[in-house]
């Protein structure tokens, strides 16, 4: 092959594959584009680790086995683990080691790389692998009948594979003949002897040493980047892999060389296709950090851009012999005065030196308390400031307060020894809490800690408090501002309650509304009236700063007078808006129902009735259904997954918030430290009056019955007042037809870890657990819901949708949940639960509000009909309520409480 003198760049290799590689230890590994590259740990190979064979010889398993746990906390994605040595049994020692690396979740869940030169040993590999393994490797140096023999056991045993560019003639040494022997071997592989699936299929190219000072290797390097080439293009779905410390081997010794050589042939053979191989992360320098003259003397090399490349890399090499890698950080803040390194700390959310410059700062101020309120709350005003500004987010903010506890903590026996135990000058104390019956109190949280931020005392009451409880602790602590919280429906009669005792009691505190449920427009019309003190409604976090600070300035009377003039105006437009829209009787509602002609409507028979339980289900299968949209909005970040993480804007910061979630993920799935457990039933049902759903077990002795509620809203022509009812057959129509039921949580064992993340004043992590396991807790229904659909019920048993379409609820039937849109009455939550045993059976349970416990909880039903669809109540007439409180043997006002925000009638 000629010389090539002027490389022509780093080709972008465009992937056109037909399906993605999938594998699988206890998680999922699927390799897509945007993996860019697949890390292989090398370090479990007795041929290429010292170490790691002394301890299999010495039969220390326990040690071998963190070498292991070190590769995956070390970034490796997948796990080579080779046992070929003369003097150990290849078999029982593969089986051994591959049987105790499975009994250990941090390691197992990533896929193993079973490897050896001998087959009997990769098929013992194979036989006690979990998951989707890589068998390393095949190829047609045993001839073709033997290839084809292994390569139909790989299949069978559901593998990938590695084939080497080794053939009946020798291993492939240059570009021609790689090319010849992957192109035989992928059509022996995908064609009809064997019908192996071409994205399982991964070429290993062999990446040999370059400057050893013979010319026939003087174009190793170039041959392996063209071949990779060659087959991304050539070969669908084919994969590209090797060991690429073997392009070194010549300056075995020097470290820095080596590091760079390996940095810069991996960016070029990741630039031509190779997704795959074998490299220690420890051996690599950032590509871009590369000293510019070693950058290029290495690529002379590797292009063969030079006649005297080799030679001239090493005499370069000397000058740079002996140096081990040290690793580059960005440290010239450190060289700052104390005051700007606590509050570059803050800003960037540097926990590591803030003890340490604490004490500095200490050293030089009169008392401790001075150090919070100089440089800290200096530090944080820098950081509200930003956020006010947009240029920072709410993960950075939460981290920054991190930083702040951690200062305040070291400071505090100081402050106690000087008797300073007030707290530093603040901005005002704020007094949180999440009203009683209500479990919710992630958007608290994040308030508290935005509020913190912007030098708030924050005094943070907890969960399902009562209105007294919060009351007398507001006068204790002499609170600036109260602060409601709530997610469920009934939260918002407390909130009205809580207004109504304030002003019993002739205070004046100022009154924040917020939760999820809550709206400006509920404030003006149910609390405010109720208070003639400051009431406010806050939108979110970010919107609670401005509005304490106006609360507590010199504008509080001028905002709190315009604030009440805005809240009477939208009562007024509101009342006006009210009488204008048209709604029908409730009569009429129930006749102008969803028609469904269930003469030609074919129910399928459940394969299962009754009651199911699934406790301490795997948090493993659970993640592969999380939809990560939500999980950003939580905290602030606007966009939809994964489209957010290359937003010009807010994308680094989501990638960062993303990978620390997935961080938090791994660990907790590897410790078991959350527990997922639920409930679901199956049950005949029939529609017993248009509007009510009765159910009951095989023999027809009735269970329960629910209660839906109908659309009443004036529809124009052809459109139904829609019930939940309306999708289960009326008894009219003699068809047994079937409604579902479930319960799951996420949820048990996290009052643990928020304890511990809070004893570390970690509220990052704290807020972080919570929103993990509430996606955790939709990702369960979304899972128990498609086994239902395809299994338990089986009546889309040929479905089959990936994750993007199951978010997008583009499969049959629905599961609505009491307390959201379709079905606003949280009452009948009592009933679903009591069908279900769920209490009993998942550990979950309901309080005084049917707010479910732990929070990151879901629960609902099932439809099943193929023109089930879920809508909005929206507003509901007198009549239909008195219907209604009959129906269900409660009075009406029992039902008008629940049911207040969708009532068109005070």
């Amino acid at each position: 092959m000629n010389i090539h003198p002027d490389y022509p760049g780093r080709y972008e290799y465009k992937w056109h594959d037909l399906a993605p590689m999938k594998l699988s230890g206890l998680e999922p590994l699927i390799v897509t584009p945007d993996m860019n590259f697949i890390n292989v740990g090398e370090r479990t190979n007795v041929t290429g680790s010292r170490k790691f064979l002394r301890l299999i010889k010495e039969e220390k398993f326990e040690e071998a086995l963190e070498v292991a746990r070190n590769q995956v906390e070390g970034g490796a994605q997948i796990i080579d683990v080779n046992m070929d040595e003369g003097m150990l049994d290849g078999i029982e020692t593969m089986t051994n080691f591959l049987n105790l690396m499975a009994a250990e979740p941090d390691i197992a869940r990533i896929p193993v790389m079973i490897d050896s030169s001998k087959w009997e040993i990769l098929e013992a590999g194979l036989k006690c692998t979990q998951g989707k393994s890589v068998v390393n490797s095949i190829s047609l140096k045993v001839g073709e009948e033997e290839f084809i023999r292994q390569a139909k056991l790989v299949k069978q045993y559901g593998a990938a594979v590695i084939v080497m560019a080794f053939d009946e003639d020798g291993q492939a040494d240059n570009y021609e003949r790689r090319v010849e022997i992957v192109k035989r071997s992928y059509e022996l592989m995908v064609g009809p002897k064997i019908k192996f699936r071409p994205e399982d299929i991964i070429f290993d190219l062999n990446i040999f040493p370059v400057a050893t000072g013979m010319d026939e290797h003087r174009t190793n390097a170039l041959d392996f980047f063209q071949a990779t080439r060659w087959v991304r293009e050539n070969l669908p779905s084919a994969h590209v892999s090797g060991g690429v410390s073997n392009v070194s081997f010549s300056f075995r010794g020097n470290n820095p060389v080596r590091e760079a050589m390996h940095s810069a042939f991996l960016y070029h053979a990741i630039g031509q296709g190779m997704d795959m191989g074998i490299v220690n992360p420890a051996m690599l320098e950032v590509y871009d950090d590369i000293p510019k003259d070693l950058l290029e003397h290495v690529e002379d090399v590797l292009f063969d851009r030079r006649e005297d490349a080799t030679e001239r890399l090493l005499n370069f090499a000397e000058t740079v012999k002996g140096g081990d890698k040290i690793e580059k950080k960005n440290d010239e803040w450190r060289q700052l005065p104390v005051a700007k390194r606590i509050e570059h700390a803050l800003v960037k959310g540097i926990i590591e030196f803030i003890e340490t410059d604490t004490e500095e700062a200490r050293q030089s101020f009169d008392k401790p308390l001075h150090v919070i309120e100089g440089p800290l709350m200096d530090g944080m005003n820098v950081v509200g400031d930003l956020f006010g500004e947009g240029k920072m987010f709410l993960p950075q903010v939460v981290k920054s307060a991190r930083v702040m506890k951690k200062a305040v903590a070291y400071l505090t026996p100081f402050l106690e020894a000087d008797k300073a135990e007030g707290a530093a000058q603040n901005a005002g104390t704020v007094l949180l809490a999440t009203v009683k019956g209500d479990v919710h109190d992630i958007g608290k949280n994040i308030v508290g800690v935005v509020m913190a931020c912007n030098n708030y005392e924050i005094i943070d009451m907890g969960v399902m408090v009562p209105n007294e409880k919060i009351l007398e602790k507001a006068k204790e602590v002499n609170a600036d501002i109260i602060g409601l919280s709530g997610l469920i429906t009934p939260s918002l009669d407390e909130m009205v309650d809580f207004a109504k005792l304030l002003e019993k009691e002739k205070t004046t505190f100022p009154l924040l509304i917020g939760g999820a449920t809550t709206s400006r427009i509920h404030t003006a019309v149910k609390v405010d009236p109720c208070y003639s003190g400051p009431v406010v409604h806050v939108l979110d976090a970010s919107r609670s700063v401005p509005v304490a600070g106006d609360l507590l300035n010199e504008k509080k009377v001028a905002f709190v007078e315009k604030t009440k003039k805005e809240y009477a105006e939208a009562r007024e437009n509101h009342a006006s808006r009210t009488k204008a829209k048209n709604y029908i009787k409730f009569e009429d509602a129930k006749a102008n129902n969803y028609k469904i002609d269930w003469e030609k409507t074919a129910i399928q028979k459940p394969n299962f009735i009754g009651n199911k339980t699934f406790n301490n289900f795997p948090l493993e299968e659970i993640r592969k259904y999380i939809d990560w949209t939500p999980f950003f909005q939580t905290w602030m970040l606007k966009g939809k997954y994964p489209k957010i993480l290359q937003d010009e804007v807010i994308g680094e910061q989501a990638t960062e918030l993303y990978n620390a979630a997935n961080k938090i993920l791994d660990e907790v799935i590897a410790k078991r430290s959350l527990q997922a457990n639920g409930v679901i039933g199956i049950y005949p049902a029939v529609n017993t009056n248009g509007e009510d759903v009765k159910v009951s077990d095989r023999s027809g002795k009735e269970l329960s019955t629910f209660h839906f509620l109908r659309q009443q809203g004036k529809k124009g022509a052809n459109i139904a007042n829609m019930s939940l009812a309306d999708f289960i057959a009326p008894e009219s129509t003699k068809k047994q037809d079937y409604l579902g039921g479930f319960v799951v949580t996420a949820g048990l064992g996290i009052e643990k870890l928020v304890e511990k993340y809070e004893q570390e004043h970690d509220d990052y992590n704290a807020i972080m657990i919570k929103a993990i396991a509430d996606r955790l807790a939709e990702a369960f229904a979304e899972l128990m819901h498609e086994k239902v659909r395809k299994e338990l019920w089986g009546y889309a048993s040929d479905e089959k949708l990936d994750n993007e379409h199951l978010i997008s609820e583009k499969y049959m039937g629905i599961r609505p949940a009491p307390g959201y849109p379709a079905c606003p009455d949280h009452t009948e939550k009592p009933i679903l639960f009591g069908l279900l045993d769920a209490e009993n059976e998942t550990g979950i349970i309901l309080t005084e509000s049917n707010a479910m416990y732990p929070a990151a909880s879901v629960s609902g039903f099932y439809f099943a009909h193929e023109e089930s669809k879920y809508f909005g109540l929206g507003k509901i007439e007198k009549d239909q309520v008195e219907d209604y409180a009959k129906r269900k043997g409660m009075t009406l006002e029992e039902v008008e409480k629940w049911l207040s925000p969708n009532l068109n009638y005070n």
